[in-house]
């Protein structure tokens, strides 16, 4: 993914992000919200992305998502094994 489709995305969909160059982070925020939630901090590109996206879905992907990385990372050891 790339910075600028991120930020696209995220206009399009009513989010303002900007990028910090001098710690390398990623700020989000909903505009016209008054939400303590509707916003956040992310360390790359791809974490922006699904912060935005699980704000959006109020958060009804994270236990997916969470099985999903879990299952990779057990994929990744087998592999390993050989």
């Amino acid at each position: 993914m790339l910075w600028k489709e991120i930020r696209s995305w995220a206009k399009n969909k009513g989010y303002e992000t900007i990028k910090d160059k001098d710690d390398g982070k990623y700020y989000w925020a909903k505009l016209d919200s008054n939400d303590p939630t509707a916003s956040g901090v992310a360390t790359s590109v791809g974490k922006l992305a699904t912060a935005i996206f699980n704000h959006m879905t109020d958060n009804k992907w994270v236990e997916h998502q969470k099985q999903y990385q879990e299952n990779l990372e057990i994929k990744k050891a087998e592999v390993s094994d050989y």
